[in-house]
């Protein structure tokens, strides 16, 4: 996949060029479809799929405490490449870029810069200054500037829309089964492994590695999960505590993962954690020996999870490493 992060970047328009626009948060399922659509029509135009996103998320700029993401902007860029997408534009957006009319954006843009002839657009994408490139719009532009538009329905699994909006609500309440069966994966925190008061294990007897979570991004509920993690291209078994560890009277909130049959120093290394299920919500202790009697009782469950899971785990692990 061919990715652009500047519209500037782009010397001529794609060949055969078949677009989709979107914020694309999480990269859903309903994502997915929307992609192979264009993937699809791009084949049969013998042209080139091409994704159009921004970065930061336009709510970011616009109204910053509406919005909590289930997807980094790196995240969004692997599994957008997975979908088998030929081009990915990735347009900065800042306050500027918001008052582009949706008029300038389809003349300048999409048919002057990446030269679109076929767009593939979700049932509800609205874009431009104040919203105005709206379905009806779109169609009307396209008739008349010669580009067919195909509108993809919207999509329910078990009776359930997909939608970021119902994925982000789904994260914060640890139901995390209805957020895979959305996702079309497991939901996943990454980041560098923090240095931490390292009580884990000289105190408690099982070692963590920490996460910083920040306040501003999505924060999957509080309390105890099973996890997979995925680290240097392995993955293992493991239960994480999200909270701000209340037994010692901390206020930070931080993911600590207890990874099991590991035993490599990985301070300041990347990994990625998959939350499998929420097992109980985030006690405070009386002190560190209940703790550690609860964090027993938790890995055996958390085994018992990962056990009956195996298959599942495979292919999570395999998609990780298939880039």
């Amino acid at each position: 996949m061919k990715l652009y992060t500047s519209l500037a970047d782009i010397k001529k328009p794609f060949r055969g060029a078949c677009v989709t626009i979107g914020n694309f948060d999480g990269v859903h399922l309903g994502h997915q479809i929307l992609f192979s659509e264009v993937v699809s029509r791009a084949r049969n135009l013998k042209g080139t799929s091409v994704v159009v996103t921004f970065d930061p998320h336009p709510l970011k700029v616009l109204r910053p405490e509406s919005i909590r993401l289930i997807s980094t902007t790196e995240q969004k860029i692997e599994l957008i490449e997975k979908a088998g997408i030929d081009v990915l534009v990735v347009i900065p957006f800042d306050r500027e870029f918001a008052a582009t009319s949706a008029d300038a954006f389809v003349e300048e843009i999409l048919l002057g810069i990446i030269g679109v002839r076929e767009l593939v657009v979700g049932y509800d994408y609205a874009f431009g200054r104040g919203r105005q490139g709206n379905i009806e719009f779109l169609q009307a532009k396209g008739r008349e500037r010669g580009f067919p538009v195909t509108v993809v329905e919207a999509h329910y699994e078990k009776g359930m829309l997909v939608s970021s909006t119902r994925i982000r609500e789904l994260v914060a309440e640890g139901k995390m089964d209805e957020v895979r069966l959305l996702l079309g994966r497991y939901y996943q925190i990454r980041g560098e492994v923090q240095r931490g008061k390292q009580r884990g294990g000289k105190v408690v007897g099982f070692p963590t590695a920490n996460l910083r979570i920040s306040e501003e991004d999505l924060c999957p509920r509080r309390g105890v999960y099973v996890t997979q993690v995925i680290y240097d291209g392995r993955c293992y078994g493991g239960v994480a505590n999200i909270g701000c560890n209340p037994t010692f009277g901390e206020s930070r909130l931080v993911a600590e993962t207890h990874i099991f049959d590991f035993h490599d120093d990985i301070y300041g290394r990347p990994i990625k954690i998959n939350l499998l299920r929420h097992l109980r919500g985030e006690i405070k202790f009386s002190g560190p020996e209940e703790l550690a009697d609860q964090i027993r009782r938790d890995i055996q469950v958390a085994r018992d999870v990962l056990a009956g899971a195996q298959k599942e785990l495979l292919l999570s692990c395999e998609e990780n490493f298939s880039r």
